[in-house]
């Protein structure tokens, strides 16, 4: 996927704007064997959704909506945030004749009533859960820091869980993004149902190689455990059809609890 800004195989840096944008993409269309995904910005509809149109025609394959909306404003409650963020997602649909995913925040309160809005949109796909970058506070400065940070393997669950909710219950596909790091901790992807994984923060570390290493530890897994196909595996654990479903539910809160034990006490060595 291209995101505007950011390094790409042809060239390392270009500016901030549509056209080098545009010209990058093609340029992707052209040298890649594989579909690029185009990645769009919104939180409020306009004109500039006419974007969307124009990276389809520069050769995107998809568009990946990313919703981005901070609330700030006491006057506005959550059911005006999320149907101004309806209202983004179908003016890009509108915009564009190529397929539209839209990337989420983990932040709503009713995360199956939102997916239920975006399918209304004619959106194809939701991603679970764009990565914000928070700032963080320098106190030695008095001031507020920005510092990338990249995804854990501790960040999954959350995305496991949401896939598991979801997974059987929407026609939208499901695609998983922040903390895989591994070909189980896309595994476990698939088998909460993802249709799809994204994987960023271990190809930063440790290079493109890593992804088929990723590869090849999914196929083992799935084959050690008796699957012949992804689509075989995908939403064995979902929230209908998990030998446990309550294990995705409130009902699991006091198990979870217990199953906490307290780490012995470190030995010191002199």
């Amino acid at each position: 996927m291209l995101r505007p800004g950011r390094s790409c195989p042809i060239r390392m840096t270009f500016g901030l704007g549509s056209a080098p944008y545009l010209a990058i993409l093609t340029k992707l269309r052209d040298a890649l064997d594989v579909p690029v995904i185009a990645s769009l910005n919104g939180t409020s509809p306009g004109g500039w959704v006419d974007l969307a149109q124009d990276l389809a025609t520069a050769g995107a394959a998809a568009i990946e909506l990313n919703l981005y909306d901070i609330a700030t404003s006491f006057s506005e409650s959550a059911a005006d945030l999320e149907l101004r963020q309806l209202a983004v997602v179908a003016s890009v649909v509108k915009a564009t004749t190529v397929p539209v995913i839209v990337k989420l925040s983990p932040f709503y309160s009713s995360l199956p009533g939102f997916i239920r809005g975006i399918e209304g949109t004619g959106a194809r796909a939701v991603v679970l859960f764009n990565r914000f970058y928070q700032p963080d506070v320098d106190l030695d400065a008095l001031d507020v820091s920005r510092t990338l940070a990249t995804s854990t393997s501790s960040e999954l669950p959350l995305r496991l869980h949401a896939c598991a909710l979801l997974s059987g219950r929407t026609p939208l596909q499901l695609g998983l993004t922040g903390g895989v790091h591994s070909g189980d901790d896309a595994a476990k992807a698939v088998l909460c149902g993802a249709h799809t994984v994204q994987v960023v923060s271990t190809l930063l570390e440790h290079g493109p190689d890593r992804l088929q290493r990723l590869v090849d530890e999914l196929r083992s897994r799935l084959q050690r455990r008796g699957y012949r196909s992804i689509e075989e595996a995908r939403g064995v654990l979902s929230l209908g059809r998990a030998p446990d479903p309550h294990a995705w539910e409130r009902l699991n809160y006091a198990r979870l609890l217990q199953s906490w034990e307290p780490r012995p006490p470190s030995r010191s060595t002199k």
